[in-house]
């Protein structure tokens, strides 16, 4: 037991689970109402989104990218439910259309990353301004009110000890935990990750697989999108750069390689859980907000310098 606490690469391979088991202790000891029912369900509520997110962020990764205008895809897709709602369409045909417009954003991402052959830092930076410019224009900078019955059960409504929120994210850990280890796409995935000139070699359409990885990235927005205007009542123009950011830091925890062809579900799922629960505890013992974004960072590079030992 101790040579295996002591190896590196155990660390780097359990970092999220290390560090939320030791959160929830620490937290725990400090402030007890940390640990009651209503408080763990109302983290595992505040968790769903960036869950969902996360493995979104994570096929984009397994490919050795990066989806810089997740964010911007969130705030889109809500802004399209909203008015679409608004207009009279009816709150399924909002949802439809808000998961369609934000499949179409990491669709066209990936086209264009992979037929221009630009760096996907770049391509997905210049969709994060121009999706943030088309829904201040959409909106006029204003939100807009979004009263449905279906958005209000899905935010606070439940089926046994969990939210529905919570079910939905579940039920994407376990669908792309499937894609990714049990069908042949997740197999070209992982193999365009870690190398796509091999890949290539051996006949996997590595561009198309590049396209559906940012698609799926896409997707995870609008169902995102679709619990966050739940959860607020409201289509906000504004992005949350904090799901930006805990989405490729969720990634990082969870021990998916940033240079790609190595992934996990379960461990990004697990690293965004981590965070929440660092924010939450932190907010429990009243700590200033200010401080909250530093902790996060520090846990991130601590995070990434413990993954150049993974095995």
């Amino acid at each position: 037991m101790s040579a295996l606490l002591l190896d590196p690469s155990f660390w780097a391979d359990w970092a999220s689970v290390v560090g939320l088991v030791g959160l929830v202790i620490v937290f725990g000891i400090a402030q007890p109402v940390f640990l009651s029912i209503a408080n763990l369900q109302a983290l595992l509520l505040a968790a769903a989104i960036l869950v969902i997110l996360s493995i979104g962020q994570t096929f984009v990764v397994a490919t050795s990218g990066i989806d810089l205008s997740l964010a911007a895809a969130v705030m889109l897709g809500a802004i399209v439910l909203g008015l679409v709602n608004a207009a009279g369409y009816g709150i399924f045909i909002a949802c439809v259309l808000c998961v369609l417009a934000t499949s179409a954003i990491g669709f066209l991402n990936g086209l264009i990353i992979t037929a221009g052959k630009i760096p996907d830092f770049v391509v997905t930076l210049g969709t994060l301004s121009a999706i943030t410019g088309l829904g201040l224009i959409l909106s006029g900078g204003e939100p807009t009110m979004v009263g449905s019955t279906f958005l209000l059960r899905l935010a606070s409504g439940s089926f046994g000890p969990f939210g529905y929120p919570v079910w939905v994210a579940i039920a994407a850990v376990v669908a792309a935990h499937v894609a990714l280890y049990h069908t042949r796409f997740g197999v070209h995935l992982l193999a365009t990750g870690g190398q796509v000139e091999s890949a290539g070699a051996l006949g996997i359409r590595t561009n198309r697989v590049k396209i559906a990885a940012y698609t799926i990235s896409g997707l995870c927005a609008g169902i995102a999108a679709i619990l966050l205007v739940a959860r607020i009542g409201s289509a906000e123009p504004q992005i949350n750069t904090s799901l930006l950011l805990n989405s490729v830091a969720a990634v990082v925890l969870g021990g998916v390689s940033l240079f790609g062809g190595r992934a996990s579900i379960l461990g990004p799922a697990i690293g965004a859980l981590m965070l929440t629960a660092l924010v939450n505890g932190l907010t429990l013992l009243s700590v200033s907000a200010f401080y909250q974004p530093l902790a996060v960072g520090a846990i991130v590079v601590l995070a990434a310098l413990i993954m150049r030992y993974q095995k």
